[in-house]
């Protein structure tokens, strides 16, 4: 039942938001009200979104852990990102509503097309909206961290002038494994996760940037352990 009149929130803003942003792009060119739709999205969800670390500048890659769908509306909601996705998602409504958000799409199984991803990703790093990654390629089961692939840091490796790589620790605290998307049919996580009925308490933490580097391998390494000691050090505080 929750889960149910959560969707069906989500569905009325979605009605009540899109005619507002298609209005304020016709006018302006560009329009806030993505970030408010994943803003008041996350809400719905149950979410209760915190920011922690310093100023977010222009310019920036953001590279995130991935432990849920969930993930989205809220590093979208706390940074205003726009996501670096997998070409394939499904639905074209869905597709329509990542383009909204100015997502630039990448084939993982297309090897010879490296070089066009990272200058795909290189051209959103000239705008002033910052740009999100999930290296790990897919969500987690929440109770630790994936691989990251390195393939798409060959856009950071050495970064562009003016653009700044900074690791971002999505925390879900205790409840990440039961949040976490692993082996899971989409649907039932989706239900699950709405179906829940107490709130997801969620911290964005904003680390330091990392120094330039031009192996995209270490540069790779080094995101994911920075990210791997916040989260750590989060659950050895939380058992104080």
């Amino acid at each position: 039942m929750l889960a149910a009149l959560r969707l069906g929130g989500i569905l009325l803003l979605f009605i009540g938001c899109v005619p507002l942003h298609v209005g304020t792009k016709l006018i302006y060119g560009r329009s806030r009200w993505p970030k408010r739709f994943m803003k008041y999205a996350a809400r719905i969800c149950g979410a209760q979104v915190r920011v922690r670390g310093g100023p977010l500048r222009s310019h920036t890659l953001l590279v995130c852990n991935h432990t849920s769908w969930l993930d989205i509306p809220v590093l979208a909601s706390a940074t205003g990102c726009a996501f670096v996705s997998k070409h394939e998602l499904g639905h074209s409504l869905v597709h329509w509503m990542a383009d909204q958000n100015n997502t630039v799409y990448v084939r993982r199984d297309h090897r010879r097309g490296s070089a066009d991803q990272a200058e795909a990703i290189v051209e959103k790093l000239k705008h002033r909206q910052p740009l999100a990654l999930f290296p790990e390629g897919t969500t987690g089961p929440g109770t630790d961290m994936l691989p990251f692939r390195s393939t798409l840091f060959a856009a950071v490796a050495p970064p562009p002038p003016g653009v700044t790589v900074r690791p971002v620790a999505i925390d879900y605290y205790a409840s990440a494994p039961e949040l976490g998307w692993y082996e899971e049919p989409g649907l039932k996580n989706v239900l699950r996760t709405l179906g829940r009925p107490q709130g997801v308490r969620v911290t964005v933490r904003l680390l330091d940037p990392l120094p330039p580097m031009d192996d995209r391998k270490a540069l790779a390494e080094a995101a994911r352990s920075a990210i791997a000691e916040a989260l750590a050090s989060s659950r050895a505080r939380a058992t104080l």
